[in-house]
């Protein structure tokens, strides 16, 4: 086990390597394994290069896999993730005024869509992520806190979400 910054203790990233390699999907396992134990909730470079080492992979392979799908971070999360849908139906009936309460809320300032889909509050709180869509069209708007998909989201729901995250209280 390896002690983090925050002194809890996680799996450490041989281990979880060791635990995927020779299994189909390893790759898929390690990367999935590492960012889920990180504090983070992130593949930092030395971790991608850790897993690229120990299972023989190609860096570029790990970084092409690690970046090809959306639910991979290669930067800090915060404690909390909102993920708002972005697709048509979600867009018509309401998610970029999810998403800019969201962002306001949170105090986030400098996001745009068009070049960056997640950023993070200064306090590391929640960070913010859109999708192009979560498949779930009847039920628009879509949002997903820490993993919990939330539908007909309305700006008065979402505000009230936050307000108990931020008291520490359920989602």
């Amino acid at each position: 086990m390896t002690k983090t910054a925050s002194n809890t203790k996680m799996p450490d990233i041989d281990s979880i390597i060791d635990s995927c390699k020779e299994k189909p999907g390893s790759l898929l396992s390690a990367l999935e394994q590492a960012q889920q134990n990180d504090p983070r909730k992130y593949l930092s470079e030395a971790t991608l290069r850790r897993i690229s080492a120990k299972l023989g992979v190609p860096l570029s392979k790990v970084y092409s896999v690690a970046t090809f799908y959306s639910f991979f971070s290669l930067k800090p999360q915060g404690e909390h993730v909102i993920v708002v849908c972005r697709g048509t139906a979600c867009h018509t009936r309401g998610s970029l005024a999810l998403l800019n309460e969201s962002l306001s809320r949170l105090g986030i300032k400098e996001f745009k869509e068009e070049e960056e889909n997640s950023a993070t509050s200064s306090d590391s709180f929640a960070t913010i992520r859109t999708v192009a869509c979560f498949g779930q069209c009847a039920l628009a708007p879509v949002i997903m806190v820490d993993g919990k998909v939330l539908s007909r989201m309305t700006v008065g729901k979402l505000v009230s979400l936050i307000e108990k995250m931020k008291k520490g209280g359920e989602k």
